[in-house]
């Protein structure tokens, strides 16, 4: 069964967060090679648990793509991390916008929709 169309947008944002987590994990991994990290272990589990959160997000997102309600409970589990995440980081001084905007943005237009994706595919199976 194939979603609709707000599902493969839905599938689309959490694809580009996977892609946003493994190019952090990158970074991290460029860090760790030129010696950056305070502590190796610490270091690698980081880049470790990035890159499991990055193939969540990559199989939340064929899930949803593929009409799966399995998928779409796990990417508003994201979604709502990301914003707890974004207005977390509106209490550090002084506050990096870019990265309130960055993340925030996206976790809200994937949470709405997630929301919305569901609220349609539901409403059709009722017809």
């Amino acid at each position: 069964m194939r979603a609709p169309g707000l599902a493969l947008a839905a599938a689309a944002v959490l694809a580009a967060e996977g892609a946003a987590l493994v190019v952090f994990a990158l970074i991290e991994l460029l860090g760790l090679g030129a010696g950056d990290a305070a502590s190796l272990p610490t270091a690698v589990a980081l880049i470790v648990l990035t890159l499991i959160g990055a193939a969540a997000l990559f199989a939340f997102a064929w899930g949803t793509r593929s009409g799966r309600s399995w998928a779409r409970s796990g990417g508003l589990v994201f979604q709502v991390l990301a914003i707890g995440l974004a207005f977390a980081t509106l209490t550090l001084q002084p506050v990096v916008w870019a990265f309130v905007v960055g993340v925030g943005l996206p976790g809200a237009v994937g949470f709405a929709l997630l929301i919305a994706s569901a609220r349609r595919e539901n409403a059709s199976s009722e017809r």
